[in-house]
Parts: C-alpha cells; structure tokens; sequence
C-alpha cells in the first residue's frame, strides 16, 4: 500500500485567472487547482479546500487515491495504448468485473466519456431496431455531443446549436400518457431516461412512472435505457440507481466515476438484441490499458472498502442534517437527493453562496441557476460531511 503525502506547490505560481489561450467553454472560479489528497484539493498557495464537487462526480476515491495511483503507475510501466482489435489483460479484467455487477447486459463498448458512450447507445439503437426515434424526459442532460444534446432538454444549451439531430422528442417525466403516444407513432427505437436528473436539478424521478416506462417500451418493442453517467458506481449508496426502482434497462451508459478522474466510459448492454455492426462504430482511445486498469482499481476498492454501503448511509445521515437545519430557512425551497448526490433548490440565484462557500474552503456545483449539488467523493470522512453543512447553513442564514 502507498503512503501519500501532499505535493508542494509548484515553484512557480500560475495565475488562478483564465489562459487565454484557454477556449473559454468553462466559466472560471478563479482558483487554480495544484493537486489534491483524499476528499480534498489545494491550490497554488496551498490553501486546502473540500472538494465537494469530486471534479463533477469522476473523483469517486478522492484525489490520489493510493490504489489508484498505483494501478496507473504500473500500469504506464507496461502498456498505456492497445486498440480493441487486440486483446489486452486489463481490458479483460474490467469486462469480467462489468460484466457481473451489471449482470444480464453482456456486452461492452469502452469509449472515454459519458456523452460518447450514449453517442455509441443511439447508433446501437438505430442498429438494433432500425427506427431512428428517440424519447427523453424533460430536464434530462445527456452530453453536449451533437446526439447528446439533442436528448437533451435545457433548451439554454441547445439555441445556438439550432437545427439538431432530427427524430429527437422529450416528454415531461410522469407523464405515461405523453409518453405512450410518442410510442405509438411507432418510428421510435429507444427511450432514454435518467433516474435522478443530475444536471437537472438533483431530481429524483418518480419509481412507479419508470418502472411504468420500463414496461410500455417492453410491451411496444422499444430498447429501454439508463444513464449512469453521473449516478453510476455508488454515488447513491447503490452501485447503480437503477438498481433501486429494479428498471431491468436494455442498456446502461457509464463514465465519470467509474474511472475515479481518468477518462473512460461505456456502453453496456444485452447481446441477445443484437451487436454494434463491425467496424461501424470504434474508438481509437476507448478502453485503452490505463483507463481500463483505473476502473479494475476503482471498482476493486469501492468493493474491498465497502464505500457504496459507505456512500448510502453518510448520504441518509447528510441529507437528514441539511434537511433538519434548513427545514425554517426561509431562502430555501427545498433538499433532495439519494446517497452523495443532494441538492439544495433554492428561491434565489445559487451562485453567490457557491462563491461565499468557495471562501471558506468548500467546492460545491450548481445544477441550473438556483440549486447547490454536492458530490463529494466516497471516501470523505463523516466529520468533513459535517463540517460542509454546518458551512452551508451558515452561508444561507447570513
């Protein structure tokens, strides 16, 4: 087992603004990341702040896990590319571990990226079904690629992208009715749905309408399908949120945690529908030696240390806290969440108490204008759970 210790700020300290060479896509928080330990990161001053973001959810075991630090550095030592026409151990040993935690989906497509791997999920759909129609919910994000965002629903971030992928249609979750008459236009393939809409507020949809969902595209021969992205891999106390309501999906798409900050994603599902056509789809980088060995890491220690069963109960505990204290506060609507994804829907703009928690040592997201999303990684003591409510309640009653 490595022992590790913070690294010393760089030498020379960079400037916490914005490159310009930068392309500018992000806005910026005016801080500038140096490296990071455990639930935390520091920045060029050395300045230690909770990293209640986990980088967006990829940071699973936290910063420079030592598992993972070790899986990558021997890895690199080894072999760091192999394309897919090749066999490769490491690639191997992550399909096995895929393979029985998501078992019956049998089959996986390695790619590098949440969006990519639902890229992937719609020519297979398209493939299998040979119908292009694809039906979506209302306050879903599922990428920012061009078919990802047409499955997307914010229409903030589609105007400038005007026209879209056409065949693309959302419909408001909980509403079985809307969606059993798109289905009935007989031209869709494949329903896509989210079972907490993450970017969408920290939503958790209603149980009984996917479970109902779930079984109209059974009854019509419509592929069912779930994006883990951003829920997959324990992040809500179960090793994934379809578990929970027992959706039984056709397919599952993965990334963010699942390589604990190095890129990778996938698609996952059942063979018996039909394969990806040969050569019709690829990735040159998609389930490359070091990714795949970071996720056999990942997975391995999310199941020696028990930090799904971790994340369910720290989640409960953390949500009932920030639920409690916030219960009278008047600039609160509302606390919602499942495991370590919660969000604080606010009556007012979210972003000047993300900045007022960023001064005091603590990295929270937003999820659209008015609500605050944490994601702090699975492996963040009880006590630093703690710590951030108390900081939140407090920023919110100043």
């Amino acid at each position: 087992m490595i022992t590790l210790t913070p690294a010393a700020p760089p030498a020379t300290a960079t400037s916490p603004e914005p490159s310009s060479f930068d392309a500018g896509c992000s806005g910026h928080r005016g801080l500038q990341l140096t490296h990071g330990l455990g639930p935390f990161v520091f920045d060029r001053r050395g300045r230690r702040y909770l990293d209640a973001t986990s980088q967006y959810g990829v940071a699973s075991l936290g910063h420079a896990h030592p598992n993972l630090v070790h899986a990558l550095s021997s890895q690199a030592a080894r072999l760091t590319s192999c394309f897919a026409s090749f066999g490769n151990d490491q690639r191997d040993r992550l399909f096995a571990r895929l393979a029985r935690l998501l078992d019956p989906l049998d089959r996986f497509f390695l790619c590098n990226s949440g969006t990519e791997a639902n890229e992937a999920l719609f020519k297979w759909a398209r493939a299998v079904t040979g119908r292009p129609g694809v039906v979506s919910f209302k306050g879903a994000f599922h990428g920012r690629t061009f078919g990802s965002l047409s499955a997307s629903a914010p229409a903030r971030r589609q105007a400038t992208f005007d026209p879209l992928v056409p065949g693309f249609r959302h419909v408001p979750a909980g509403r079985i009715e809307l969606l059993e008459a798109e289905l009935d236009q007989g031209d869709v393939g494949l329903v896509l749905t989210e079972v907490i809409q993450g970017e969408g507020g920290v939503r958790p949809l209603d149980a009984l309408f996917l479970r109902q969902a779930r079984e109209l595209c059974r009854e019509r021969g419509v592929l069912f399908a779930v994006d883990e992205v951003q829920t997959g891999f324990g992040r809500t106390g179960r090793w994934f949120a379809f578990r929970n309501p027992e959706l039984d999906p056709d397919a599952v798409t993965l990334a963010k945690g699942l390589g604990g900050g190095v890129p990778i994603g996938a698609l996952a599902y059942r063979s018996e529908l039909g394969d990806l056509p040969r050569g019709e789809h690829g990735s040159t980088f998609g389930g490359n030696p070091l990714a795949a060995a970071a996720a056999v890491a990942v997975i391995d220690t999310l199941e020696n240390h028990d930090l799904v069963g971790r994340s369910a109960e720290f989640g409960r505990r953390l949500l009932s806290l920030l639920d409690g204290e916030l219960a009278e506060n008047p600039r609160v609507r509302a606390v919602r969440g499942v495991g370590l994804m919660i969000g604080i829907e606010l009556k007012e703009a979210a972003g000047p108490f993300q900045r007022r928690l960023q001064e005091r040592g603590f990295l929270v997201l937003g999820a659209g204008p008015r609500v605050l999303r944490l994601l702090p990684p699975l492996v963040t003591p009880w006590d630093e759970l703690e710590s951030l409510a108390r900081a939140i309640v407090e920023v919110l009653e100043s």
